[in-house]
């Protein structure tokens, strides 16, 4: 990279020395860095589509703020690949059900008011009939476009696509100076004459001490910190000029500075220049002699007076250490009974945890099966009287009964009846009573389903010849007072994906504890097509709930909109490999609730 730059500043008249090349390289980098910044900022917020197909990545600073590109064509684009709404080169195309091509951020636009409508033909729009037109914009990249640096000088043409890569080298690209105080731009090409010379905030080296700095930082480092920036005595004495850094050194034999007496911690107050000194010292000797027998004297008293106490506290010391050993041991005791406690503690809260949870399980399974328990015990008692009933009967008919006893037949025949009649009733309810209890036995309270689907082709035909277009599965809950959930799928494929694909959808169904539970629906979804074969390719998607969708809001009916693929999976892939075997599928759903709150 070093080589190609040295040759960009021979071609336009700038040195190539190997600091000059640091330096545009460091200047190339931080233009980057902050581009890219900058687009993060102005990247507008992603269009929200019921389909869970594999968005498109687009590079950092590549897409405009809002509506399309506005980038000047090598040749006019043709109408196919402008906006119906801002009218210019679409910027992440998506296609309407009428078959019009919008902007992104148009179609966002258009979606948020209340009663959305095609522009182009007063069509209403639906947010979950507009896709992603992939083709369209891979021809719009492929479109010839000028530098967007042309007005600068820059005469490169490159395909859309190619645009960016370009700016990164292009040398009449504005960008800011690396240096962080320095606020000006100016085209890349120019950065290293602008380093070198024009720059206030450019490195500079201090003549004096070699030190590197900011231009503007030079005076101030010479009056104040440089070390060998040269100085006068702050004692005006004959020394006219004096480093900076031996002004300490100099201080002490500079003959004006003043200085205190050497003995002055054994009581000497004398204050004077630095050369007055030896004579004060050669002319108080005695003096100071006599100060420091005096400071001797008070030290081999004060000497005697710690060694007494020391002896005294001495004496004390073997008792202290045992009873320091003492302390030691009960302590060592006392640990090792707090060890075994909190063994026993968390025994026995894991104890009860598992206690806790079989009898939530037992007291979910007696709340179920108590009513059915007695309903069985209603039926069997009313088939007991009903055989009795008919035994009498019998025997009437076969005449061991008096002809008097006409009147009793037919009050038997009508206690028959009836009781026939709540037979019949308490059979329903028993029916009930066992496909709920079915029910209750095959559903998940973690969050997971499995669903097996059996007879893949009959069900299938059935799809294609429009008699059963979806399936249902099973509830599954979140929780024993969790979210009510199922899955919904389409054999045959639903909206953009019939004929072609498998669609795969989630549902909120209304549930009995949803009262206590937060709304709107927040939890992510994981839908998952299983691979029966050995190596377990399982094909999955996920997708986090729209807050704004009624598909997750709290239902007011039985189930809310269902809401997911309807792209899940091509319908070659699924019955060309290993996903259906002995004419069974397997699709899991998985909600998180690992962010759930209890209610």
């Amino acid at each position: 990279m070093s080589g190609s730059i040295r040759e960009i500043l021979q071609r336009n008249g700038v040195g190539s020395s190997d600091d000059t090349v640091e330096q545009l390289i460091h200047v190339m980098s931080a233009g980057r860095n902050v581009e890219q910044q900058i687009a993060l900022q102005q990247r507008p917020p992603s269009l929200g589509m019921p389909s869970m197909a594999t968005r498109s990545r687009h590079e950092p600073g590549f897409q405009p703020i809002h509506g399309g590109f506005r980038d000047r064509f090598v040749t006019t684009p043709e109408p196919k690949y402008c906006c119906e709404s801002c009218r210019l080169v679409l910027c992440n195309p998506r296609q309407t059900e009428c078959g019009h091509r919008f902007c992104e951020s148009c179609i966002a636009e258009l979606l948020s008011k209340s009663t959305p409508v095609c522009p182009a033909d007063r069509e209403p729009l639906f947010e979950d009939k507009i896709f992603r037109d992939v083709c369209c914009n891979r021809e719009i990249m492929a479109l010839k476009v000028y530098c967007r640096s042309e007005k600068n000088g820059c005469k490169e043409q490159m395909s859309l696509q190619q645009v960016m890569d370009h700016l990164e080298v292009c040398p009449y690209f504005e960008v800011p100076c690396p240096l962080g105080k320095c606020k000006e731009k100016m085209m890349r090409k120019d950065m290293p004459e602008h380093l070198s010379r024009k720059c206030k905030h450019r490195e500079i080296t201090c003549e004096f001490c070699n030190h590197k700095m900011a231009l503007t930082e030079l005076q101030k480092h010479k009056e104040t910190v440089c070390p060998a920036f040269p100085v006068a005595c702050p004692n005006h004495c004959s020394f006219a000029s004096i480093l900076r850094s031996e002004l300490s050194s100099h201080q002490n034999d500079c003959p004006k500075a003043q200085v205190t007496c050497s003995f002055i911690r054994y009581g000497c107050s004398y204050k004077g220049l630095n050369q007055e000194m030896r004579e004060h010292e050669s002319n108080f000797a005695s003096e100071h002699l006599r100060m420091m027998a005096v400071r001797n004297t008070t030290l081999e008293a004060k000497v005697e007076d710690v060694k007494s106490e020391l002896m005294e506290r001495y004496k004390v010391l073997p008792s202290l250490s045992s009873r320091l050993a003492e302390v030691e041991t009960q302590y060592e005791e006392i640990r090792e009974k707090l060890r075994q406690l909190e063994q026993k503690i968390a025994s026995m809260q894991k104890l009860m945890s598992t206690h806790s949870e079989k009898l939530l399980e037992v007291e979910m399974e007696l709340r179920e099966l108590r009513p059915l328990r007695a309903l069985r015990e209603e039926v069997d008692a009313l088939r007991g009287s009903v055989e009795s009933m008919r035994s009498i009967i019998s025997s009437l008919d076969s005449g061991r009964v008096g002809s008097s006893s006409g009147p009793a037949l037919g009050s038997f025949e009508q206690r028959l009846t009836r009781h026939d009649d709540m037979l019949s009733v308490h059979d329903i309810r028993l029916a009930e009573m066992d496909l709920k209890l079915q029910v209750l036995e095959t559903a998940s309270f973690n969050g997971t389903l499995i669903w097996k689907i059996r007879d893949y082709k009959r069900r299938k035909q059935e799809a294609v010849a429009s008699k059963t277009l979806s399936l249902y599965s099973q509830p599954f809950y979140t929780g024993y007072f969790g979210y009510k959930m199922c899955a919904r799928v389409y054999l045959n494929g639903d909206g953009m994906g019939k004929g072609t694909h498998l669609s795969l959808f989630f549902v909120v169904m209304r549930g009995e504890y949803d009262p206590l539970l937060p709304w709107p629906f927040k939890q992510k979804v994981t839908l998952m097509l299983m691979d029966q074969g050995p190596a377990r390719k399982h094909l999955s998607d996920a997708f986090k709930p729209d807050p704004n969708s009624s598909s997750f809001r709290r239902p007011t009916g039985e189930m809310n909109i269902a809401s997911g693929c309807p792209l899940f999976v091509a319908q070659t892939v699924l019955e060309n490999g290993t996903y259906i075997k002995d004419d069974t599928i397997y699709i899991k759903v998985n909600v998180d609730t690992s962010d759930l709150p209890d209610p």
